[in-house]
């Protein structure tokens, strides 16, 4: 079978290089052929996105998928035609004068780098695809894809504005409560003529909202994502064409004060206020160019919207919204805008980089349980579920009542964290009260101020994230199995608001790297996240400082941690790169990697770390089960977590990991040289730590604690002949001396349950995952209110990310598909069927080449399973314990099915090479082990 295809490979190549000679025309343009593939292409993307706008990457990277009809096995790419044109037209035409890549023999489908001719500043890119397949057909084109490039940084001729009286009302992002309003920003202009196209780019320090001629442009909310301003701004693109009219116009902008006064993002030198940096590009029916600039001559005056609080940890707070201030018809161009200000031009020493993301949108609406009257004029409001978004509520009352809004998680809590926001009720008696630069967490609304009780009709809440897309899915016939992944999905994506994952998004709104150590896997596996995660990239290099250190959270830059928090600069790139096989994540982190490595070898001594920074530096593991009543032990002794002995071991196990981890991406890079470098330093430190921590009486390290028992193993500290010592140990300290429950924390916690799921180990992960007393998933379920919370006692935030990562398992272990070395261009589906797990799973994940299924049901010992390998793929199935005599491929013997190969027979288990095809088997199970 493998020579056979072999063989059509290479027809397949030949064929396209004769096409190459043939077909394509002189000057590289294709004709038309017969187009004989039964493939059809679908989801080009560009950076990741469908149809960006504002791409300032020089070479963008494109890539699309192969659709098939569900009976065809075996279909692969082996060359590619891409066009790229200026416009519409000249694509329809085949032309692509921007770039012609000709026949080009590569089964590559993702991350394709454009090699046309230099694209400019505003230049339209409309792209399409064609392949060939293994038989030497080639497929139609694709439908059109899209992508507009934006500005770069020498393009800028627009200046940066914001308001002089709020520079005098700024604190200057000290802890002091805001009285600065949001600004509004106004410009008037003339068109001699109708526009055929009009882009404007946007940057903000702080949230922006765009209007022209009365009208909001697009759904996004709470744009741009969140950024490091004391380095960077980033610019959303907006087309607004179809809002422009011949004669007067208005641009308008509402800006939030938000992150502007974010005390660690404050510039020496300038003020702490929101500003705008706009270019608009318009190009008239006549073909006339015309361009909009913010400058002094722009008008700006305060809005009825104030941030309450001053934007930082305890103290996000709310909105404070007074509808007698409102201006009715503020931007739109009958507006007399005569009084109000001249804007002030400003020169912030930063960065302008496109925001190359999904931006935010409301993307579930929740629809409250009930209200429930607390006293008179106050009432309760459950929503249902705890969430993070927008709380929206039609209101009735006399002018001047002040209506107040306080959002708990807890339903014996008045208040979460400060979190409010109020309403004062204009001169008309009614108002709807919705936020708009900043977001409210809980489940409980306590309205207070009302003179009747509201309807259920009139409220409303909205989830709000990144518009990045589910391709993940999990069912069992376990609820409480089902119950764990759902809330980890739902608790993930009330995280990840601005495009980075805060650990939570009511009190600190800090994006955490040890916090995200419990995210990521979980996240890549079940979410469309390659922009989300690109961008959160670039924040973590922007935060790193001269001589390496990259501090605990980025893009938010405070906040306490341990070199598991700084070291995430290499545990992302590296996580991206196994899930997309996305090169670029690791050459462009590359340099800060080796910094950060390099700051920290300044801290060690003997071959091992020592401690360094102050009582919030230097952290281990994070919350693990009993933490409170050790950390509270400690202090009284005068210590912190990062002076003890257990902490001391993890760091230097991290080390280790950092190491191992950087020398593999050294590897993968071409840099030999390093990634000895690495090795063997991990070597001489992995000695060290062995040798300072093992305990030889009962084979565990410092406390037996079963995290660390894991992380010792994960970083192979045991020598050959202890390492099944070390096992056993683990097992009895999981199974024995917890009783089956997990223990382990954010950080630790996390190598615990990848170690585990990496080793094969779901017999030990089943155990835990399925308890419902304390410490469990379960046991918080009972406690919460949808989401899962910070600590496994549920005292603290109770919408967390610590214990996320157990939302990898479902489908990489139950479902079987594994998290792949690079990418899902070759990948393996071994899912774990025992007889004491699940009978009946549903697995999927939407890859980048397309969708894999597996699908699997055991009744009594016969098995029966679907499993869907996406084209231009190749997948192992491995399957436990059956007769191998006994398995039928779509009721048949498998020997006679087309697109399979038996690769062994061996440990149990009976493995096949399957192409690229839709496969029904169906077994006896006579092996399965109780494990």
């Amino acid at each position: 079978m493998m020579s056979r295809l072999r063989l059509l490979y290479s027809l397949g190549t030949v064929f396209c290089l004769l096409n190459s000679l043939i077909v394509f025309g002189k000057g590289g343009e294709g004709k038309n052929i017969l187009d004989v593939s039964v493939s059809k292409l679908k989801d080009l993307r560009c950076e990741y996105l469908d149809s960006p706008l504002g791409i300032d990457v020089r070479q963008p990277h494109l890539s699309w998928k192969m659709e098939i009809p569900t009976t065809v096995r075996g279909k692969k790419q082996t060359a590619y035609e891409i066009l790229v044109a200026s416009s519409a037209e000249l694509l329809r035409q085949n032309k692509g004068d921007l770039w012609n890549s000709g026949c080009v023999v590569s089964d590559e489908s993702v991350n394709i780098v454009y090699k046309g001719k230099s694209l400019k500043a505003n230049q339209k890119c409309f792209w399409k695809v064609r392949i060939c397949d293994e038989q030497g057909n080639w497929s139609a084109w694709s439908s059109p894809g899209f992508w507009r490039m934006g500005l770069f940084p020498d393009n800028w001729s627009g200046q940066w504005i914001g308001c002089e009286l709020m520079e005098r009302q700024s604190v200057g992002g000290q802890k002091i409560d805001n009285k600065m309003s949001d600004p509004w920003f106004r410009k008037t202009f003339d068109l001699p003529e109708e526009v055929r196209d009009a882009i404007i780019y946007i940057a903000s320090i702080g949230y922006h909202e765009l209007y022209v001629n009365g009208q909001k442009v697009g759904d996004a909310v709470l744009s741009p994502s969140v950024t490091d301003h004391k380095s960077r701004a980033r610019y959303m693109a907006y087309d607004i064409t179809q809002y422009l009219n011949s004669g007067e116009n208005v641009i308008a902008l509402w800006l939030g004060v938000s992150w502007s006064i974010f005390p660690a993002y404050q510039r020496v030198g300038e003020p702490a206020i929101p500003m705008a940096l706009v270019q608009t590009e318009m190009e008239l029916l006549s073909g006339k160019k015309q361009r909009l600039i913010s400058d002094e001559t722009w008008k700006v005056h305060a809005s009825p919207n104030t941030l309450i609080g001053y934007w930082e940890a305890h103290h996000f707070g709310g909105e404070f919204y007074d509808a007698s201030l409102e201006k009715p018809g503020w931007n739109t161009t009958r507006f007399d805008d005569t009084d109000w200000l001249e804007a002030k031009v400003y020169e912030p020493k930063i960065v302008v980089s496109a925001d190359k993301t999904e931006p935010n949108r409301l993307v579930k609406e929740i629809k409250p349980l009930s209200v429930s009257e607390i006293s008179p004029g106050t009432y309760r409001v459950d929503m249902g579920i705890n969430y993070a978004g927008w709380f929206e509520m039609r209101l009735d009352g006399q002018p001047g009542d002040s209506v107040m809004f306080q959002f708990s998680e807890r339903e014996s809590d008045t208040v979460s964290f400060g979190i409010h926001s109020i309403y004062k009720i204009g001169p008309t008696g009614e108002g709807k009260f919705c936020n708009r630069f900043n977001y409210m967490t809980g489940r409980w609304v306590q309205v207070s101020g009302l003179r009747s009780k509201p309807e259920l009709k009139d409220i409303r809440g909205w989830l709000i994230r990144p518009d990045y897309q589910r391709t993940g899915g999990f069912e069992c016939d376990i609820p409480l199995l089902n119950d764990i992944y759902n809330t980890t999905l739902w608790t993930f994506e009330n995280l990840s608001l601005g495009n980075y994952v805060v650990d939570c998004p009511h009190r600190e709104r800090c994006g955490y790297g040890g916090d995200a150590l419990a995210t990521t896997r979980a996240a890549l596996g079940n979410y469309d996240l390659g922009a989300f995660y690109y961008k959160w990239m670039e924040d973590w290099r922007d935060v790193q400082v001269e001589d390496g250190n990259v501090p605990y959270t980025a893009p938010t830059r405070i906040g306490g941690g341990g070199p598991s928090w700084s070291g995430y600069c290499i545990t992302l790139p590296w996580e991206m790169y196994r899930q997309y096989g996305d090169e670029r994540a690791l050459s462009e982190s590359f340099s800060m990697i080796k910094k950060w490595l390099d700051f920290v070898e300044t801290h060690s001594r003997d071959d091992m770390l020592v401690r360094w920074g102050g009582k919030w530096s230097f952290l281990g593991d994070w919350l693990w089960p009993s933490a409170w009543p050790e950390r509270k032990a400690m202090e009284k002794q005068g210590k912190a977590l990062g002076d003890t002995r257990e902490t001391l071991f993890f760091n230097n196990c991290h080390w280790i990991y950092s190491l191992e981890t950087a020398a593999s991406i050294a590897d993968i890079l071409g840099d030999a040289d390093t990634a000895e470098s690495y090795r063997k330093r991990a070597s001489l430190v992995r000695k060290a730590v062995h040798a300072t921590f093992f305990n030889a009486a009962d084979n565990s390290y410092v406390n037996g604690y079963p995290a660390y028992l894991a992380m010792a193993i994960m970083v192979n500290l045991p020598p050959q002949d202890l390492k099944d010592k070390v096992w056993k140990r683990l097992e009895q300290e999981i199974l024995i001396n917890r009783k089956g429950h997990f223990w382990g924390g954010i950080t630790a916690g996390s190598f615990l349950f990848h170690t585990l799921l990496d080793s094969g180990r779901n017999d030990l992960i089943y155990e835990m995952a399925t308890k419902e007393d304390f410490p469990s998933w379960g046991y918080m379920l009972k406690c919460g209110n949808g989401t899962f919370f910070e600590d496994w006692e549920c005292r603290g935030s109770a919408l967390h990310s610590s214990y996320l990562y157990v939302g990898s398992w479902f489908i990489e272990a139950l479902g079987g598909i594994q998290r792949p070395k690079a990418g899902f261009k070759h990948f393996v589906i071994a899912p774990w069927i025992t007889i004491k797990g699940p009978k009946r799973v549903k697995s999927h994940y939407n890859s980048m080449y397309g969708d894999i299924k597996s699908e699997w049901t055991l009744e009594g010992k016969t098995l029966s399973m679907r499993v869907v390998v996406p084209p231009n793929t190749t997948a192992v199935l491995k399957l436990p314990g059956v007769n191998c005599a006994s398995i039928k491929e779509s009721g048949r013997s498998w020997r006679h099915s087309e697109g399979i190969e038996l690769v062994s027979q061996k440990d149990n288990i009976v493995s096949f090479l399957l192409q690229p095809g839709v496969y029904k088997f169906g077994a006896v199970v006579d092996r399965l082990i109780d494990e």
